[in-house]
């Protein structure tokens, strides 16, 4: 089957949760099937990006997009109805590309993935389309809308209405949708969103393997700490929860591992808290700590990092906010929605050798029996097989 595969980021490399969701379900898909990848970039896109790129599809195009043109297109935003999350990434120039390309390869199918890209597809007729919505962004927007101080709360806020609009407006537009959650499904506002189909990520799990290695830090939160929900869950960690366990166990030391560290997160910086930044290989930064903590307060979506952490038996910690995507039971994570209850829930296996084993343990046995790449790749190969091109 020849497929057409529009992102709004280049996949590569894996340092967003979008990218690493669409780059191991192309690795998936293009065992069976003929890609013809379009990636819309805002980045510099290197020889050695592309060369892994390559390798997940049989045609690769990238889409440049300069900063003058997303800021006229920012601004734009404020006079129209559109949502950033959509101008962003949308050039009338690169959709008449698009279209030539689907001249040109003939594909039995179009896949989006995001809101973001689907504006390049949306009046094509004639080939039968899949949305990722990965997440119900609305939802997550609000949520920052919430939390942000006063001078954006009103941007965030009409970002999110926007939002709403778009994701209920879009689903007309595709023959069948896709997201990462059932908590998400149920927060796009659609009336038929309970016919999106769930398909959630993966998780290498002989990458993400259990390994020895010095534990030296006990607590350890990683993630793209220039992205809101995990910038926030780093403060909320550091200032909210910390200093209960403080009280108790002074020497108890921290890493917040991941790229582009916000200004908020930096701050964070002290003797018992170790910023690091970019880390070549995340399973080190995994490794070094005997527990994992994720007290994740705003945004929507099932979290890699978790199950990373999982797949390497490192004990978890995490909210129901996350969980509830999740789904693990009880004996494989631990779940603490208030700050003390977390706080001593970190200390309980930090004081527990049996108990960091048994969570470790069942948390990496419950990620491999439910989450895979290749099924999800699956999942979506019978979705687009189920329905073919007109012309």
């Amino acid at each position: 089957m020849k497929l057409l595969v529009i992102t709004s980021r280049f996949p590569w490399p894996l340092e967003k949760g979008d990218k690493l969701r669409v780059y191991h379900q192309l690795k998936a898909l293009h065992q069976f099937h003929e890609i013809c990848l379009v990636c819309v970039s805002d980045q510099t896109v290197t020889k050695d990006d592309r060369i892994e790129a390559e390798k997940v599809c049989s045609e690769l195009h990238v889409l440049p997009i300069s900063r003058a043109g997303i800021i006229w297109r920012a601004a734009l935003t404020f006079l129209g109805s559109q949502p950033l999350q959509v101008n962003y990434f949308f050039t009338r120039r690169h959709r008449k590309t698009v279209y030539k390309l689907v001249e040109q390869f003939k594909p039995d199918h179009i896949f989006c993935q995001l809101i973001r890209a689907a504006e390049y597809v949306k009046h094509i007729h004639s080939v039968p389309k899949t949305l990722d919505y990965m997440d119900a962004f609305s939802k997550g927007i609000e949520r920052q809308a919430q939390v942000a101080p006063w001078y954006l709360k009103l941007i965030w806020t009409a970002e999110a209405n926007r939002l709403i609009a778009y994701e209920n407006l879009i689903y007309e537009y595709f023959e069948h949708h896709v997201i990462i959650s059932e908590q998400d499904q149920q927060l796009i506002p659609h009336p038929k969103r309970s016919e999106i189909h769930v398909i959630p990520n993966g998780v290498d799990s002989d990458f993400f393997s259990p390994r020895k290695a010095e534990k030296e830090y006990d607590v350890v939160f990683v993630g793209n700490m220039n992205y809101t929900p995990n910038a926030d869950c780093a403060v909320h960690l550091i200032k909210n929860i910390m200093p209960h366990v403080w009280a108790k166990k002074p020497e108890v030391r921290v890493l917040i591992a991941g790229a582009e560290p916000s200004a908020a997160v930096r701050k964070l910086a002290g003797d018992q808290v170790t910023i690091s930044g970019w880390v070549e290989d995340i399973r080190d930064a995994y490794a070094c700590g005997k527990l994992f903590a994720a007290p994740l307060q705003i945004g929507t979506g099932l979290q890699n990092k978790l199950l990373e952490a999982m797949s390497m038996s490192i004990p978890c910690v995490t909210s129901s906010l996350a969980n509830n995507a999740l789904q693990a039971p009880s004996s494989a994570i631990a779940v603490r929605d208030d700050d003390h209850g977390f706080a001593e829930m970190i200390i309980e296996i930090l004081d527990s050798q049996e108990l960091q084993s048994s969570l470790g343990t069942k948390g990496r046995s419950f990620v491999r029996s439910k989450y895979s790449w290749q099924a999800t790749g699956d999942m979506l190969s019978n979705i687009f097989t189920s329905t073919k091109a007109t012309v």
